[in-house]
């Protein structure tokens, strides 16, 4: 059970045996910091806890590889934009590795789903959603049916969000507000592509709405991301996604909430960013990373302190601890202790993915293992629930796996 942001209600997350799962992706023009990580890691639960269900998941994210900070970030450093977004990519990648993350499927980059993106336009625009500004392409967004309904705001504070948002409600020329770029002429010293209005590039909102409707259909069972993007990017994406099939976009959002530094969000532009990499190449188990975000719900606002990773780190000995016991042993989930453990972290996955509640579980076995000397095969078990369902990595499983 998730709580859907269109509808405001929990809902069951069942279904098919199959799972769709498309979860926008970064902009690389920086390194990963821990709004991003703790964002992926919200789904990669999901991803986990599906699977632990027997669903098969396919599960796709963008990379924005085309976009004005990245074009600033290369002009500003002098490196190659392409060569910058690949490298970066790339950081990001590698940290979600060190994190355990499962990868999604695919990755899709906005110039390799040029052709996608054009398509979807021209579709739109024969379903007269499309008008012409000067060079531009704008989409008809108020036009499309249902909009409004994902993020629930009214429009006065839908144009305040789209100016804050990278969006452009104050354009002489738009017949709304809240219309929003489908394509971008050419600017002299920027990348362009052809197209059949001529050389530009993509808005950011069709990017996702082309990549997953090509990769996962007309509708997918969960759009995700954080908080930041129901609007306006999650709005426009399943306002354009309506457009073209009829269908809803997808059948819940869900959305991780921000971590923040000093009592702001943590983001890129205001350049308050603790790097996954940075923490990674100081020394800091990857592991301890993971549990210091698993420490706060996926509903929830935190900010990042020096605290939440010494917790994390102290958390990680003692589950260690108690799981060396199990070293070289094969796995007994139907040891007590084991099956407890397995029981109550599927329960707090199943209830909003209550991360917190799922340490609570282990922390009370662990302390029990250490008191009472754990048998062998329960330890081992106990360590294949962490690794399977939360990602962390007790360095059981993968000796007893060789």
């Amino acid at each position: 059970m998730v709580l859907d942001t269109a509808t405001r209600a929990s809902v069951l997350l069942d279904g098919t045996d199959q799972a769709l799962l498309y979860v926008c992706g970064i902009t690389p023009y920086d390194a990963t910091h821990l709004g991003h990580a703790a964002t992926y890691l919200a789904f990669d639960l999901l991803d986990r806890a599906w699977r632990d269900s027997g669903r098969a998941v396919s599960y796709v994210q963008n990379v924005t590889d085309i976009d004005d900070p990245l074009f600033e970030r290369a002009a500003a450093t002098g490196e190659d934009w392409a060569s910058l977004a690949e490298r970066q990519t790339e950081l990001f990648r590698t940290d979600m590795a060190a994190l355990r993350m499962i990868p999604p499927d695919e990755y899709v980059g906005a110039v390799e789903a040029i052709p996608l993106i054009v398509g979807l336009i021209e579709t739109l625009d024969e379903r007269d959603m499309v008008y012409r500004l000067d060079d531009d392409l704008y989409f008809t967004a108020t036009a499309s049916a249902g909009f409004g309904t994902v993020s629930g705001l009214d429009p006065p504070a839908m144009v305040k969000l789209f100016a804050e948002r990278g969006g452009d409600p104050d354009r002489p020329g738009k017949r709304n507000p809240l219309d929003c770029l489908l394509w971008t002429g050419a600017d002299p010293g920027e990348p362009s592509w052809e197209s059949p209005w001529g050389p530009g590039r993509p808005g950011w909102h069709v990017e996702c709405t082309a990549i997953a409707q090509a990769h996962l259909g007309a509708t997918v069972d969960v759009q995700g991301g954080g908080r930041d993007l129901i609007f306006p990017h999650h709005e426009m994406c399943a306002a354009q996604g309506r457009a073209v099939t009829g269908e809803p976009f997808a059948r819940v959002y869900l959305h991780q909430g921000m971590v923040g530094l000093d009592g702001e969000k943590m983001s890129k532009s205001k350049g308050n960013l603790v790097l996954v990499s940075a923490l990674r190449g100081g020394g800091t188990d990857p592991m301890a990373i993971r549990l210091a975000l698993l420490a706060h719900h996926v509903r929830t606002d935190w900010d990042w302190t020096t605290g939440d990773l010494r917790d994390a780190e102290e958390r990680l000995e003692r589950w260690r601890l108690a799981a060396r016991v199990g070293l070289g042993a094969a796995p007994d989930l139907a040891a007590p202790g084991a099956q407890r453990a397995l029981t109550d972290v599927r329960a707090a996955m199943a209830d909003h993915l209550d991360s917190p509640r799922a340490l609570e579980v282990i922390d009370a076995w662990a302390a029990h293992a250490i008191a009472a000397q754990a048998a062998p095969g329960e330890a081992a078990g106990a360590a294949m629930v962490c690794d399977a369902l939360l990602g962390v990595d007790l360095g059981v499983a993968r000796r007893v796996a060789r």
